[in-house]
């Protein structure tokens, strides 16, 4: 009994030993650690330039949290060749590296959330250190909020990514490497860049979606100010937007697909002309929607003898906004892949005051509706079809549909022709025509509507637009609407191309206006609703909440009450300056 008593106590002692942290019982420790010294001189100036290497203590155990995406140093260090503690908890924390630093510079270490006690993950947020090399550590500072104009799903606090930085303003400035200055934003969209010496600067906000701290074009949200800013005393209030970014121009991409080649461009091109490089291929016709950047390069694979057999390398030159390329591409002809015919309803009920949609894989060239039959209760309907102007890959079938009643569109093979294919099979497609009563109808009394023609959308929750119109003048009905929720967004055809532009910092050009309408508005079945929209009111929409389920009596009688949350009003200036600047004290 007794060595059972003695082997209890060496154990409980052993595992008391080997335990780091707070001991059980007592209250929960709620305090993040606090800093208490630093290898670097109290003064923290004229710090050596050969040092290599930062300790900071703190009063109790810490572990660092993804410590290469929270920390930004100031001006940067590249070489960093060492962080403590790894896997460990300590009592404090180590950098290390192996760059000789400047003269006459503070260096400021920010730490984001990336600090938390060992016990209870009391995180020691936006911490930062900073030294200098000189006779004095420099302290002016910039302040501010940055907003992503385009929120729509509420962000949890793990997804906010959001950088601010400030580049050197030289004759040439390397957009490629990372910012001279830079912070994180925080979870309420705040930031502050510190410990910043006087001089002029381009300030730079992006969504940081890989961790890099370097702005990557077309794959991060991105928001600036033109003007230069000169940093001669502390600045509050400086706001920036985020707007989807454009893509830089990349070599295309090529890959085979039912009728030809899909060469995939980054960049939005205006125009395209390709010509092929290969003696059994001449015969190609090519299409391209300026600024899109989607190229197809259709041919008749079978008629020409590419690829029946053998995989072969077809090349292919192309012009895309004066730039001048050859590229190639593997290709094997795929005998699955047949034209194709279907419609665009997802049921078999078509919307009143509506046409019958018919989508096609290829880009229709011709039709012959003609020997099409359109029939309800066995009896031949008068109807038109045509190929959609402002689609080629859609057909308009138009006739006085019944409420109601039920049709079938008969279209047999070879009716329907592309380039250098037809519809292989015949297709019938079955379909009602709805009742109006099953559909509601919203209007939009716009106050400060944009002068530019403009598109209004309707979007569902993932974020499709399910109606949209493009418009302009300060009224806009959507007359047959399928009850639901809806969030509404205007994008503002500045410049008069058809297509709404992102945002290009490398030649200093704004995204094109958008605007979020504050909240969610509601169709209900035979109802009009009426919305006044402001375009400058400030509200902002916060974002899509995961909503609670609904009673029986509210899904019975549901009610249009929503939070007040936000519009954007980007306009020109993607950046401005709060009237009343304030700081915030960390």
């Amino acid at each position: 009994m007794k060595r059972i008593l003695l082997l209890l106590i060496v154990s409980f002692l052993v595992h008391s030993c080997a335990r780091v942290g707070s001991p059980v019982g007592g209250p929960k420790d709620t305090l993040a650690p606090q800093f208490l010294s630093s290898n670097i001189d109290t003064t923290r100036v004229n710090v050596r330039r050969d040092i290599k290497e930062l300790r900071i203590d703190f009063d109790e155990y810490i572990t660092l949290k993804d410590i290469n995406k929270n920390l930004n140093i100031s001006p940067p260090i590249e070489n960093i060749t060492r962080i403590l503690p790894s896997n460990i908890a300590n009592k404090f924390l180590v950098i290390q590296w192996s760059d000789t630093l400047q003269e006459n510079t503070t260096y400021n270490f920010n730490f984001g959330n990336s600090i938390a006690d060992n016990s209870e993950s009391n995180i020691l947020r936006y911490f930062n250190f900073a030294f200098s090399t000189g006779e004095k550590l420099d302290d002016l500072y910039i302040s501010g909020e940055v907003k992503d104009a385009f929120t729509i799903k509420k962000q949890t606090t793990s997804e906010n990514k959001m950088v601010v930085g400030l580049y050197q303003l030289k004759d040439t400035i390397n957009y490629r490497q990372k910012p001279y200055y830079i912070t994180k934003v925080d979870d309420d969209g705040y930031y502050e860049l510190n410990y910043l010496a006087p001089g002029k600067f381009k300030i730079i906000a992006f969504d940081d979606e890989n961790g890099n701290s370097i702005y990557d074009p077309g794959k991060e949200k991105i928001g600036f100010q033109k003007d230069t800013v000169a940093i001669e005393k502390s600045i509050s209030g400086l706001n920036l937007k985020l707007y989807p970014s454009k893509k830089l121009f990349k070599k295309p991409e090529l890959k085979e697909i039912p009728g030809g080649i899909l060469m995939m461009f980054e960049g939005n091109p205006s125009n395209v002309k390709v010509t092929s490089k290969n003696e059994k291929l001449q015969d190609i016709k090519v299409t391209h929607t300026p600024k899109s950047d989607s190229v197809r390069i259709w041919f008749d694979a079978v008629k020409n003898n590419i690829g029946q057999t053998v995989t072969e390398n077809l090349k292919f030159g192309y012009e895309a906004d004066g730039k001048k390329d050859s590229t190639s591409v593997f290709y094997k002809y795929n005998a699955k892949n047949a034209m194709t015919v279907d419609n665009n309803i997802g049921g078999a009920l078509l919307p009143p005051k509506t046409d019958f949609k018919l989508i096609s894989n290829y880009v229709v060239d011709k039709i012959n509706p003609e020997k099409w039959t359109l029939k309800t209760d066995s009896v031949s309907q008068n109807f038109t079809a045509k190929i959609s102007a402002a689609n080629p890959y859609e057909i308009l079938v138009q006739s006085d549909f019944v409420v109601g009643k039920k049709y079938q569109l008969t279209i047999p093979k070879t009716t329907v022709s592309s380039f250098y294919e037809k519809n292989a099979a015949s297709k019938r497609f079955d379909f009602e025509a709805d009742k109006v009563e099953n559909y509601g109808s919203l209007n939009f009394a716009l106050t400060n509507a944009p002068t530019a023609k403009y598109w209004i959308q309707l979007l569902d929750t993932s974020e499709k637009a399910v109606y949209q119109k493009y418009t302009s003048g300060n009224t806009v009905k959507f007359d047959i609407v399928k009850p639901g929720e809806y969030i509404v967004r205007i994008l503002v055809d500045d410049n008069d191309n058809k297509r709404w532009d992102e945002a290009d910092f490398v030649n200093q050009t704004f995204a094109e206006g958008s605007y979020l309408y504050y909240k969610m508005v509601i169709a209900r079945p035979l109802w009009e609703s009426k919305e006044d929209w402001d375009l400058n009111d400030k509200r902002t929409f916060e974002g899509i909440k995961t909503p609670k389920p609904a009673t029986q009596e509210e899904i019975e009688q549901p009610k249009p009450g929503f939070n007040n949350n936000n519009t954007l009003t980007p306009g020109n200036n993607q950046s401005g300056l709060n009237e009343t600047p304030v700081r915030r004290t960390r």
